[in-house]
């Protein structure tokens, strides 16, 4: 049996990167998964389409997260098409851009921790009626939590820590009912998001570089870690960071 047949996912960011990788690992674990998305609606029914096409089930759900009403948004979105939840997925997050530090302004400082952080916070704060006893939280974080400091990424590595800080309390809070709580932090990753660093052969070797293993982390390497921690295999891991870099803080 499929080690997550009959349960219901949501993945946040959904539609490209990493959380599209998730939703089609997921879904090819059993899992019906919702796939949510900003703005992309083409890039949304694409994942859907591919997660159909292989065989398993899968739905759109669109909301902008950032702004006033977001959680209450996406459940309103997410219950037209389900009635409980299984796993969650908080991928979906912005870099705001690499800024020296001196550079943020308050606009853009305010979007990063608006969408990596305070949606996080919100969409479980407003689904746990919905997220069944035994389910999963999973939230996407970052290497530069941990060890690797890039003043030019500073709030966004403050808005992912803040987070770490949300998986370690919610482990504490959500344990009596059988829920797990953890973080995945990968490193550069072949996404949009790395996509003009990863445009030239120096750029990538780079990159590669930073990896004992040396090589460009794909989607699914972060996915099918993901997919460990959604599954009944990792019942006894909770309030865990994990690193999801190849290493690349050795």
């Amino acid at each position: 049996m499929s080690p997550l047949a009959g349960k219901t996912a949501l993945v946040t960011g959904a539609s490209r990167g990493i959380g599209r990788a998730i939703a089609l690992r997921l879904a090819r674990d059993g899992a019906r998964v919702g796939v949510h998305y900003g703005g992309n609606a083409e890039a949304a029914e694409r994942t859907v389409k591919a997660i159909t096409e292989g065989g398993g089930e899968a739905f759109a759900v669109q909301t902008r997260l950032g702004v006033p009403g977001d959680a209450e948004a996406l459940w309103a979105a997410f219950d037209e098409h389900a009635d409980g939840l299984d796993i969650l997925v908080n991928n979906a997050g912005i870099l705001g851009g690499r800024i020296p530090f001196a550079e943020v302004t308050e606009a853009t400082y305010d979007e990063v921790f608006a969408v990596n952080t305070k949606a996080p916070f919100f969409i479980v704060q407003r689904g746990l009626s919905r997220l069944r006893d035994g389910g999963r939280i999973i939230n996407i974080s970052t290497r530069f939590t941990h060890g690797a400091r890039i003043p030019e990424l500073t709030a966004y590595a403050m808005s992912k820590a803040a987070l770490d800080s949300l998986t370690a309390t919610l482990a504490k809070e959500l344990g009596p009912r059988g829920i797990t709580v953890n973080a995945v932090g990968p490193g550069s990753t072949n996404t949009d998001m790395n996509a003009a660093r990863l445009a030239t052969e120096e750029g990538r070797a780079a990159i590669a570089a930073l990896s004992p293993l040396n090589r460009v982390a794909q989607p699914e390497d972060i996915a099918d870690i993901v997919a460990f921690l959604a599954s009944d295999d990792a019942r006894w891991v909770t309030g865990h960071w994990i690193d999801a870099s190849g290493g690349s803080m050795l």
